[in-house]
């Protein structure tokens, strides 16, 4: 295979970090607003306040359900046709969708259909977003040069937390310049009608953009597939499939109990501002840039699989200590309780791509990395809020919410130690 330029690298690496940003803060602005406005927005009043918070954050929670599909259905293609076609049509996907959220009538004007058709909506965001990390993460990691795939694969992963600075800077500035009423009224849409600029995005990565260097070079040696690459896949490394899901469901669970759940819980809770609990979120994302940048440069030196087992290992402790610094109150110690937090997911999720991906060999990689990952955030993420908020409704105390955190941990941990045992991907980077 032809080594693709510095130059070249650089910027399909740009371009995928660019596209996982927003596609990412698409998938956040739902989020931040299934916190703060969806209960109202969407639901009956007569229900009240506990019953409304638990059915949006049931939408929230049905994205993840569909992701799965969206990693068969992207996989499927872009294992077969390429990563850069995959990508581009799971982003025109998630901007169409997105945007129309932001039109969306309320309950008030639309009944009982207007949490159906958001329920709706929220499914064309998850299929996409489903597909969009497989192709974002494999057309860097596939075109870096040897022995740098932990590095050019991290900058696919910065999407999520730059998306959640955006998706929180678009919610602060939105908030800051009207009054309560009128962004509960129609100032919470702004946000996603912003989204727009994803499709724009689609557009430079389709028309400017080469294909990954990796596909495009094993093009000619591919064997035919015996049905689908995602059935293939599936029959031929089911283990490796469970096992990256299994790794995955710590990182993405405590992250969104860090990210959304804490918002929530801030305000309703402790009665806290919106922008102390926006402010905290913020500042640790930002923090965790750089963090995850560095983790995938470390994993090429010193493996994947060692700085994953020390992140899974050292996120569970921090999640017995995460709620009590939150009650304090403190805006100081609420930013550093939070920031901890990405910072020590940052030693799961900085190296993953690269992991993930190595898992499986080219011309199932596709299918297989998006089925473990989306497998991972099904049991993880989707539901991690309305687990919180259970938890804490039926013990009254957080401190049941951080042996939950814990646990998923637990089993993160026991799966990367069983991918060391049962792979052939080794420690030490590739």
């Amino acid at each position: 295979m032809a080594e693709a330029s510095r130059g070249g690298i650089i910027k399909v690496a740009a371009a995928a970090a660019a596209g996982a940003t927003i596609e990412w803060y698409d998938f956040f602005v739902y989020g931040t607003a299934a916190a703060l406005v969806f209960p109202k927005a969407f639901f009956p009043s007569s229900i009240g306040p506990f019953a409304a918070e638990i059915a949006a954050f049931s939408t929230f929670g049905v994205g993840f359900l569909v992701r799965p599909f969206g990693g068969v259905i992207f996989g499927h293609f872009g294992d077969r046709v390429g990563r850069k076609r995959a990508l581009v049509a799971a982003l025109l996907v998630m901007g169409g969708a997105t945007t129309l959220i932001g039109l969306l009538p309320g309950y008030s004007v639309l009944g009982i259909l207007a949490p159906l058709l958001l329920v709706l909506l929220r499914c064309l965001q998850g299929i996409a977003i489903g597909g969009q990390w497989g192709g974002a993460a494999l057309l860097a990691i596939e075109t870096a040069p040897a022995g740098r795939r932990g590095f050019y694969g991290s900058f696919v992963q910065i999407g999520v937390p730059v998306g959640v600075v955006l998706a929180n800077v678009a919610f602060l500035v939105v908030n800051a310049h009207l009054r309560p009423q009128a962004f509960e009224a129609w100032g919470w849409r702004l946000p996603f009608l912003f989204s727009l600029v994803l499709v724009g995005v689609g557009l430079y990565i389709q028309f400017r953009v080469e294909e990954s260097a990796e596909f495009q070079g094993g093009a000619m040696e591919r064997q035919p597939y015996r049905a689908s690459p995602v059935l293939e896949v599936i029959l031929s490394h089911p283990r490796e499939i469970l096992l990256a899901g299994g790794a995955f469901v710590a990182n993405n669970s405590c992250f969104y109990v860090a990210i959304t759940y804490v918002i929530a819980f801030g305000a309703t809770n402790l009665h806290l501002a919106r922008s102390v609990m926006l402010s905290g979120v913020m500042v640790a994302n930002i923090v965790m840039v750089p963090i995850l940048i560095l983790c995938g440069h470390l994993s090429d030196k010193w493996g994947r699989i060692g700085l994953f087992t020390a992140g899974a290992a050292l996120t569970g402790l921090w999640g017995l200590a995460f709620f009590p610094l939150i009650e304090t109150g403190s805006p100081v110690l609420i930013a550093v309780s939070i920031t901890m937090e990405m910072a020590l997911i940052s030693l799961m999720y900085g190296p993953q791509a690269a992991l993930f991906a190595e898992l499986f060999p080219v011309r199932l990689r596709y299918s297989g990395a998006s089925l473990g990952y989306q497998l991972g955030s099904v049991v993880g993420g989707g539901f991690a809020p309305i687990i919180a908020t259970f938890l804490l409704e039926t013990f009254h105390s957080s401190f049941a919410i951080g042996i939950y955190m814990f646990a998923t941990c637990a089993i993160s941990f026991c799966s990367i130690l069983a991918i060391r045992r049962a792979s052939r991907v080794p420690d030490q980077a590739a």
